[in-house]
C-alpha cells in the first residue's frame, strides 16, 4: 500500500467499517424507545427505573472504561483482528440481552455488549487513519461520522416498528443479521494492520476508573430509589467511588503510559473544551431518559410514533453538522458554542413549560432547534482540543473526548434519572398513603411502576393513572430544570475559557521611511 494514495480499496473498506459500527450506535438509541416495554411486567421484565438505568449505564461505564486499552491491544495484536473479536463479543452479548429474563441478566448482557463496542469503536477509526492517505482522511472520517448520524437518525424509529411487531427482545436481536454479515465482509475486505511503536498497556488505571465510577453511578441510582442522600447505601458506595477515583487520578500523574492522561487538563482550553462536551451530553442523555416515559405514557403515543417524533432532533443533526465547521471558521470557537449552548439550556428549560396538552408540533419544534444547536457544538469543542494539544497526540486528545462523553452520560442518566424517581415518589407518597407497604413501594418510584399497580387493582386503580400523570410531569420539570441549569454552567465556561476566532496574522515588511 502506497502511503500518498493510500489502499486501492479503501472506501469499499470505509464501507465495511461503517456498516460494522451500524449496530453499536443503532443498538443505543432503539434502546430509548424500548424502555417502557421492558419495564412492562407483562409483555417486558418488569424492570424498575433504576433497572433502566443500569441497562443503559452498565454499557456505557464499560464502553468507556475500556475503550483506551483496547485501541492499544488493537494496535498491538492487529486492528482487523480486534474488530473481528469485538464484532463477534457484540453479537454474543446482543443474542444474550435479547433473551435476557429478568432485569439482572439484561444488565449483565448489556455490560458485555460494551465490551464488544469498545474493541469495535477505536479500530475502526484506526483502520481508516491506516488505509487512507492524508489528504482524504478528513472526508473519510466525515463519512463515518455521517453514518453514525444516520443510525442516530434511523434508530428510534426502527425501535418503534419492532417494539410494535414484535417482542422486546428484537431490539437487541437484530443486531445479529448484521454482526454476521459484517464479520464476512471484515473477513473479505479489511485489510490487517498494526502499530510499530504501539503504546504499553495501564490495566491498574482501567480497573481503579471502572470500579470508582461504578461505585459513584451505584451511589447516585440507589439515591434516586430511596429519595435520600443521606442513607449508608449512598454515601459509603459513592464515597468510596470517590476516593477510588482520586487514587486513580494519583496513579495517572504518576507513570508514563497513563490510560488517561489526567496532566492534560491542567491545559485551559483542552479542559473547557472537553468539559463543555461532558456538560451537554450530561444533559442530553439524561433529558432523553424522561422524555421517552413522557412520550409513550404521558401523552399516550405508540413506540412507532414516539420514534417518528424523534426524528426531528436527528435530522438536524444531519442537515446542520456538515455545515457547523464553517460556522465555526466564520465565527469562531467562543462565539459558536456559547450560541449553542444557550440554544440548548433554553431548549432543556422548555420541558419545564410542557405538560399533557402541549401540541406535538411545539414538542417537534423545540427537538429540532436542539437537534440544530447540538450540531454547531461538536465541531468548535473538537478544533479546540485538537488546537490545544500537540500533533502527536490527536488520537489521545479525540479518544479523551469520546470516553468523557460516555461518562458524562452515564452519569447524566444517573443523576437526573434519580431526580426524577426522587420528586415522584415525593409527589406520588399522599396518593399512595392508603395502599398496603409495598404496593406503595412498588407504585411509587416510577410511573411504569404506578401503572402496574393500578391495572392489578383492576377499575379501584384508576383513580391513580392522573395523580400519576400529574406527577410525572412535575418531577419532569424539576429534571428538565436541572439540567437546564447544568448546561447554563456549560455556557460560563465557554464564555470564559474556549478559544475565541483567531486572529489573522498579517506578515508587513520593513520599509524605509518615506521621503517628501
Amino acid at each position: 500500500m502506497d502511503p500518498k494514495t493510500g489502499h486501492p480499496r479503501r472506501w469499499a473498506i470505509l464501507g465495511v467499517l461503517v456498516f460494522s459500527l451500524l449496530a453499536v450506535v443503532l443498538d443505543n438509541t432503539i434502546l430509548n424507545v424500548a424502555m417502557k416495554t421492558i419495564a412492562d411486567e407483562t409483555v417486558g421484565l418488569g424492570a424498575t427505573q433504576s433497572e433502566l438505568e443500569w441497562a443503559i449505564n452498565s454499557y456505557t461505564l464499560v464502553f468507556a472504561g475500556l475503550l483506551f486499552t483496547f485501541g492499544v491491544i488493537g494496535d498491538r495484536t492487529g486492528r482487523k483482528r480486534m474488530l473481528f473479536i469485538g464484532m463477534v463479543l457484540f453479537g454474543l452479548a446482543s443474542l444474550a440481552s435479547a433473551y435476557a429474563q429478568d432485569p439482572t441478566q439484561l444488565i449483565l448482557a448489556r455490560a458485555a455488549m460494551g465490551i464488544g463496542g469498545a474493541a469495535i469503536m477505536p479500530a475502526t477509526l484506526a483502520i481508516i487513519s491506516n488505509v487512507f492517505p492524508p489528504g482524504e482522511r478528513g472526508k473519510a472520517i466525515g463519512v463515518w461520522a455521517g453514518g453514525v448520524g444516520l443510525a442516530v437518525a434511523i434508530g428510534p424509529i426502527t425501535g418503534g416498528l419492532l417494539i410494535e411487531h414484535f417482542w422486546w427482545g428484537s431490539v437487541f436481536l437484530i443486531n445479529v443479521p448484521i454482526v454476521l454479515v459484517s464479520l464476512v465482509l471484515i473477513s473479505t475486505v479489511v485489510p490487517e494492520s498494526r502499530d510499530p511503536k504501539p503504546s504499553r498497556l495501564d490495566p491498574l488505571g482501567v480497573a481503579l476508573s471502572i470500579v470508582g465510577l461504578v461505585a459513584i453511578v451505584y451511589g447516585i441510582i440507589r439515591g434516586g430509589a430511596l429519595a435520600t442522600v443521606f442513607s449508608a447505601e449512598v454515601l459509603v458506595p459513592t464515597v468510596f467511588g470517590l476516593a477510588v477515583l482520586g487514587v486513580f487520578v494519583w496513579w495517572e500523574r504518576r507513570i508514563d503510559h497513563p490510560v488517561f492522561d489526567v496532566r492534560n487538563f491542567a491545559n485551559v482550553r483542552f479542559s473547557s473544551a472537553i468539559g463543555m462536551m461532558g456538560i451537554v451530553f450530561f444533559a442530553m442523555m439524561g433529558g432523553m431518559f424522561f422524555l421517552t416515559f413522557y412520550l409513550q405514557i404521558v401523552l399516550g403515543f405508540t413506540p412507532v410514533q414516539a420514534g417518528a417524533l424523534m426524528i426531528p432532533f436527528a435530522a438536524a443533526q444531519l442537515i446542520f453538522a456538515p455545515l457547523s465547521q464553517r460556522v465555526n471558521q466564520r465565527f469562531g470557537a467562543k462565539l459558536s458554542a456559547t450560541v449553542s449552548l444557550i440554544v440548548v439550556t433554553l431548549a432543556l428549560g422548555s420541558y419545564a413549560l410542557m405538560d399533557q396538552n402541549t401540541p406535538v408540533l411545539l414538542i417537534e419544534i423545540v427537538f429540532f432547534v436542539q437537534g440544530a444547536a447540538m450540531a454547531n457544538i461538536m465541531p468548535p469543542a473538537t478544533t479546540a482540543i485538537m488546537e490545544s494539544l500537540p500533533r502527536e497526540k490527536a488520537g489521545v486528545g479525540s479518544a479523551m473526548s469520546n470516553t468523557v462523553r460516555q461518562l458524562a452520560g452515564a452519569l447524566g442518566v444517573a443523576v437526573l434519572g434519580s431526580v426524577l424517581s426522587s420528586s415522584y415518589r415525593g409527589e406520588m407518597a399522599p396518593v399512595l398513603a392508603a395502599l398496603p407497604a409495598d404496593a406503595q413501594h412498588a407504585a411509587g418510584e416510577s410511573i411504569m411502576g404506578t401503572m402496574t399497580v393500578a391495572q392489578s387493582m383492576g377499575e379501584q386503580g384508576q383513580a391513580l393513572i392522573q395523580p400519576a400523570y400529574a406527577a410525572f410531569v412535575e418531577g419532569m420539570h424539576v429534571t428538565a430544570m436541572v439540567s437546564a441549569v447544568v448546561a447554563l454552567l456549560g455556557v460560563v465556561v465557554v464564555a470564559r475559557w474556549m478559544p475565541g476566532k483567531p486572529r489573522p496574522v498579517l506578515h508587513t515588511e520593513q520599509r524605509e521611511p518615506a521621503t517628501v
